[in-house]
């Protein structure tokens, strides 16, 4: 199960989606999020996933990795989707002691997993398809205005950038010492529900230790090289907005645009 979060993961490449300036990813992302939200029927949301899947189609990731990073969230999204099946008043269909299924459960329901699943995977498409460091710089330069009331914009993006970056990191550590507990006759699966959370304690302990070491060698790291945060520092690579960049942010006003349009036409 540790080995599917891939969330943090950066899978280079030279496709389009690639090549767009991190800027113009996340205001995309903003923007898809809004409209996802937004959508309120079947029509708007097939206009949606039409433009996840365009955006999946262009960037070449498969969309077998994007699903394989939803598997550890699928036990929020059933219990998202029961709850509005089970507890949405309106029209019954079948019911059962204090169950009940009603038809605008039903579509509640769809609607509700259907969002929840589109904006992992736009999420997670920006993350495989823009490193770390160009979400950083990207961000700075996005919040930039933030400074003139003394917001920290520079401190908050590298916090933002190291916690995408360790993510595999820990997972990584975290199936380390699961197998070599295992090695040494550990049990994870079997008793009940205390005995499981007991049995965490070993891999907790050492896996919080690792992270507070890597966490005080970066510090170290930092301090040697004269880092002194975002004042006067530079980049070795400057973005710049490209005409590219000018129709992917115009198609993604239109798809807003369009969401907004069929809402208020009930669509």
């Amino acid at each position: 199960m540790l080995k599917d979060i891939t969330l943090g993961q950066y899978f280079p490449g030279d496709t389009i989606v690639h090549r767009l300036d991190p800027r113009t990813k996340l205001i995309l992302v903003c923007v898809y999020i809004v409209a996802l939200f937004c959508a309120k029927s079947y029509v708007s949301y097939a206009v949606v996933a039409a433009f996840l899947v365009l955006s999946m189609w262009l960037s070449t990731i498969r969309l077998s990795v994007i699903v394989k990073g939803l598997k550890p969230l699928l036990i929020i999204i059933v219990l998202t989707g029961l709850l509005n099946l089970f507890y949405t008043e309106g029209t019954p269909i079948w019911s059962f002691w204090i169950f009940t299924i009603t038809r605008e459960g039903i579509r509640n329901a769809f609607f509700m997993i259907s969002r929840i699943i589109m904006l992992i995977f736009g999420t997670f498409l920006l993350t495989y398809t823009t490193s770390p460091i160009a979400l950083t710089d990207a961000m700075e330069l996005l919040l930039n205005p933030l400074k003139k009331i003394k917001v920290p914009v520079h401190e908050l993006s590298m916090m933002m950038c190291i916690a995408l970056r360790f993510i595999p990191t820990l997972i990584s550590e975290t199936d380390k010492i699961i197998s070599a507990q295992k090695a040494r006759g550990a049990d994870f699966e079997s008793g009940n529900l205390m005995r499981r959370a007991k049995a965490l304690i070993p891999i907790l302990v050492p896996l919080f230790i690792s992270a507070f070491r890597r966490a005080d060698e970066l510090a170290v790291a930092m301090e040697s090289r004269c880092y002194h945060g975002g004042k006067g520092r530079t980049r070795m690579k400057q973005l710049h907005m490209h005409s590219r960049d000018y129709v992917a942010l115009a198609v993604g006003i239109v798809l807003l645009a369009g969401v907004i349009v069929l809402r208020s036409f009930g669509l």
